[in-house]
């Protein structure tokens, strides 16, 4: 094994956050190149974690089918992260974030956190018996430092409320 992936998740974020910038500014455009781009993300981050994980061919049989639902999940998960986002700032924009609106929305971004560690942990759980721990651990390390970056870019970009 590597010590370093051939595509890191630092790169693999930057390359989506700049791509979203610019499909923001061309909204008709935006939903077919959005699709587009995740499903080339998508592919960045399997190449990503194939790499580091060099799974037996028995590991990789039990294991792509688990890793492909959870990033179904990952995925209705970000959607609701972009929605949380996109709700902020129309509130933040116009200047109208009441105290409520404030409350809703943290309501919401920590029903998303608790979503997500609910899927990890459910992801866990189904991969212990097809992968041996340390394998198990490298995945779950790979997923956290990606959603890591993730987090980061939306916590860099978003500013406090006011």
């Amino acid at each position: 094994m590597t010590p370093f992936p051939p595509i890191s998740p630092s790169r693999l974020l930057r390359a989506w956050f700049l791509a979203l910038a610019a499909l923001l500014a061309l909204p008709a455009l935006a939903q077919d190149s959005m699709q587009q781009l995740r499903q080339q993300l998508s592919a960045d981050k399997k190449q990503l974690v194939a790499a580091n994980l060099e799974l037996t061919p028995t590991e990789a049989t039990a294991f792509w089918p688990l890793y492909d639902q959870y990033q179904k999940e990952l995925h209705g998960l970000n959607d609701r992260i972009a929605t949380l986002v996109m709700a902020y700032a129309r509130e933040y924009n116009a200047n109208t974030l009441t105290d409520e609106g404030a409350a809703r929305l943290m309501k919401e971004s920590m029903a998303v956190d608790e979503a997500e560690v609910r899927a990890r942990q459910g992801l866990a759980a189904r991969l212990a018996p097809v992968l041996p721990g340390r394998k198990l651990a490298r995945y779950l390390q790979i997923e956290n430092k990606v959603r890591a970056l993730v987090r980061y870019e939306i916590a860099a970009e978003v500013p406090l409320a006011r």
